[in-house]
């Protein structure tokens, strides 16, 4: 039978993402079939990247489709949006019923719950998977977030975990998250989590460069030791050796770079679902809101000559011990406020699991984010010993570990946001993490005059500590307003 189907999967999309994922299959056994919109890079990838591997091209879509084994699997790795939408309705004639097309792209997760719906409706499976790890994670080993329809996760299980990166002796970064759009809503948490941490290590890099004056190369030795303890990670790690490369002139490559950060909205859209959902994600918003503030810069360099503040230089700067004490509290803020992120992201995956009827398992999402992915780090290990121990814990904050370390890190993260503000060093996301543990742990915050400023001008009702919850009362506040309610809502 020559002239039997040989292609495991198909993959449309040959970016740099789509052919190292290609050839990862390839050296795992599998056979793939590459196909892209401009039919030219099918021939380029075969005649160079692939050159030697049993990579096999097509030209159409139903010559794709037609190199496959059953049940199909054809895998997106486009850009989200239309382009998805495009190809599913192109694909979905030429597949047959139980054939399943994979999102392998940056999907926003309600995109993914409506096109499951309507490849269901054919007959057909759908999987929405979020794939982490750039480039080299693509080609080396990827974390991968599958969700949608679990009858075709059987189907695709062994591939994505085959070429899947590996930790703890060769479990794969790589499981079912759940229903529906879970798999790039995982995705979507994880890119708003890494916001967050590299903004966290931006304010770090600030305070060291500005409020201690020190040098690239002094900072580059600072990451390397802090790689080494419990920040070690994937962006220390790059953070590092970012520092230490240098320019042709033999100065430091970073301090040329114009700091006007870019964006592809995944952070963003964490934050709006956030919102959605009432989860104060308060360290990714301020991670996104930063990055729009360095795209202001030429309004930042006409305000700079207008608005003074005091100068950033530190006093520890001048003292080497005092100095030494001072990157100590560094690492503490950035750790502590590290924890408070990764806190407030699992917050959101339980109300979205709550929200949207997913059954999403907490300590195996840290395991998938252990290895492959940005955000991949020693510290995940901790959160999945945190759920595997308490799978309903609350938050992350309340683990006895985690509330060990925050309470270790204090004296040292309040001192950084402190001496950051007397100096006029921008820390947004150290301080809105300090703002938010201070929130978390107070019984009692001041939103009882906040009720009753709405009581007052828009008759918006409050509970009374008194009386027993879910009875609600209205003042008649100036004595000539009526005593009718507004009707209230509740994020």
């Amino acid at each position: 039978m020559a002239n039997e189907p040989q292609g495991d999967l198909a993959l449309i999309g040959l970016a740099v993402m789509g052919q190292n994922l290609i050839l990862n299959m390839n050296d795992h056994g599998y056979t793939i079939v590459a196909f892209n919109r401009t039919v030219s890079k099918v021939d380029d990838f075969l005649a160079k990247e692939a050159k030697g591997t049993k990579v096999q091209g097509a030209h159409s879509i139903a010559e794709m489709v037609s190199k496959l084994k059953k049940p199909r699997r054809v895998m997106l790795l486009v850009k989200a949006g239309k382009p998805v939408d495009d190809f599913i309705q192109e694909l979905l004639p030429v597949m047959e019923k139980g054939d399943i097309i994979i999102d392998g792209g940056n999907s926003l997760f309600d995109d993914t719950n409506r096109r499951q719906k309507e490849v269901e409706a054919k007959g057909l499976l759908y999987i929405g998977t979020g794939v982490s790890g750039g480039e080299e994670g693509a080609r080396r080993g990827p974390s991968i977030m599958p969700g949608g329809s679990p009858a075709a996760w059987p189907f695709v299980k062994k591939i994505f975990q085959d070429i899947s990166a590996k930790v703890d002796g060769g479990t794969p970064c790589c499981d079912w998250v759940g229903e529906q759009g879970a798999g790039h809503y995982v995705k979507m948490v994880h890119n708003g989590i890494e916001y967050g941490d590299m903004q966290l290590i931006c304010e770090a890099y600030n305070l060291m460069k500005n409020g201690l004056g020190m040098s690239a190369d002094e900072m580059h030795q600072v990451f390397a030791e802090w790689n080494k303890g419990e920040l070690d990670s994937y962006l220390i790690e790059i953070s590092r050796d970012i520092l230490a490369k240098k320019d042709t002139d033999g100065s430091p490559l970073v301090d040329k770079i114009l700091d006007t950060a870019g964006q592809k909205g995944t952070g963003k859209w964490t934050v709006i679902n956030s919102q959605d959902l009432g989860i104060p994600i308060t360290l990714m918003a301020e991670a996104v809101y930063a990055r729009c503030v360095s795209a202001l810069k030429d309004e930042r360099v006409a305000a700079a000559r207008k608005l003074k503040g005091p100068k950033p230089l530190l006093p520890a700067a001048k003292d080497p011990e005092k100095k030494k004490a001072f990157i100590s509290d560094i690492r503490d803020a950035l750790y502590a406020s590290k924890i408070v992120s990764y806190a407030q992201g699992y917050m959101l995956m339980r109300a979205a699991a709550k929200e949207y009827k997913w059954n999403l398992n907490y300590g195996g999402i840290a395991l998938m984010w252990r290895g492959g992915c940005i955000i991949r780090s020693r510290f995940l290990g901790k959160i999945k010993e945190a759920y595997d121990k308490n799978p309903k814990l609350n938050n992350l904050l309340l683990d006895d570990y985690f509330r060990g370390e925050v309470k270790k890190s204090q004296k040292g993260w309040r001192n950084v946001v402190a001496a950051a503000a007397k100096r006029g060093i921008p820390v947004p996301a150290f301080s809105t993490a300090l703002a938010f543990f201070d929130s978390y742990r107070n019984a009692v915050l001041p939103a009882n005059l906040l009720q009753a400023q709405r009581d007052y001008f828009g008759a918006h009702t409050y509970e009374r500590v008194d009386k027993p919850r879910g009875e609600f009362f209205h003042t008649n506040w100036t004595g000539h307003g009526g005593t009718t309610a507004s009707s209230t809502y509740n994020v």
